[in-house]
């Protein structure tokens, strides 16, 4: 039951991360990914990424 509360709060973050860096203009899988593994600790980070030009 813990690994299914862990993984779907991970799941979150990513999520979370994905909409915050697209909003951004940061590269998005790059921040998802982030998010899954760091959680939380991520989101100031991604304040600070460099925009991605198209």
């Amino acid at each position: 039951m813990g690994y299914l509360v862990l993984l779907l709060i991970s799941i979150f973050f990513a999520g979370l991360l994905y909409l915050m860096a697209d909003k951004r203009g940061s590269n998005k899988i790059f921040w998802a990914i982030m998010g899954f593994f760091f959680g939380p600790l991520a989101i100031p980070f991604v304040f600070f990424a460099k925009k991605v030009d198209p």
